[in-house]
């Protein structure tokens, strides 16, 4: 594990910072989970979180994870893995098999194709809705306007088992408003998870509602940390 020693440093810190927002907000800890986001980071890394007790990891790409979890998931079982980037439909067979939850479901023809698989293998991960929340032409995700109708889509006709929502507010802008939007569109139609809030924000959107937050760099460092 030469190279990783700060990983364990980095998660203790950051589950310390959880939890005080959690307790700030007059909620349970508990109820926040920490996605521990390694993309573009090795297996080697993710395995000195685990040995930290991290179980849940989030990677931006298919192909990326094929090639790293596999074997980690044979040797650490309660390892858990969630999609946070974008899914093209080429890709849903491998994620379906791979990943416990996908959080990037932002269109009806993802969608459709999903529910085909997760029938076909009989397999059915865990479902979030990514919404655009700043309606950013350059972002994935559904508008707000629409989340409602998207999510009866999914759940009613598709058989989704649709949990909750993710988002990354524009960059440029306080994020609260924006996690705020989500956690009125998710109280609307009944949806338990909030998947908002990265390293620079996760805080935020604890005091507001968020039952996910993705953090990479603040537990991983960046890519070239990790180069041997």
């Amino acid at each position: 594990m030469t190279g990783f020693e700060h990983i364990a440093a980095n998660l203790a810190e950051i589950h310390g910072r959880i939890d005080a927002a959690a307790h700030a907000a007059g909620r349970n800890p508990a109820a926040v989970t920490l996605v521990a986001v390694a993309k573009t980071h090795p297996a080697e890394a993710v395995e000195a979180a685990l040995a930290a007790g991290q179980i849940v990891f989030g990677e931006n790409r298919v192909q990326e994870a094929q090639a790293k979890y596999p074997d980690l998931q044979r040797r650490f079982p309660d390892l858990r893995l969630h999609l946070i980037g974008p899914l093209q439909t080429n890709k849903v067979k491998e994620a379906v098999a791979l990943f416990d939850t996908i959080e990037s479901v932002d269109r009806e023809k993802l969608a459709r194709a999903l529910a085909s698989e997760m029938v076909r293998q009989d397999r059915h991960p865990q479902i979030l809705i990514q919404v655009n929340i700043g309606e950013e032409p350059q972002k994935a995700g559904i508008p707000p306007r629409e989340t409602d109708a998207f999510v009866h889509l999914c759940r009613a006709e598709l058989g989704l088992s649709v949990t909750g929502l993710m988002c990354i507010p524009p960059a440029d802008q306080q994020p609260a408003p924006y996690f705020a939007l989500l956690r009125e569109i998710a109280r609307r139609n009944g949806l338990a998870e909030l998947s908002m809030g990265m390293s620079g924000d996760y805080e935020a959107a604890i005091r507001l509602g968020a039952t996910f937050v993705r953090v990479g760099t603040a537990i991983f460092g960046t890519r070239d940390m990790k180069s041997a």
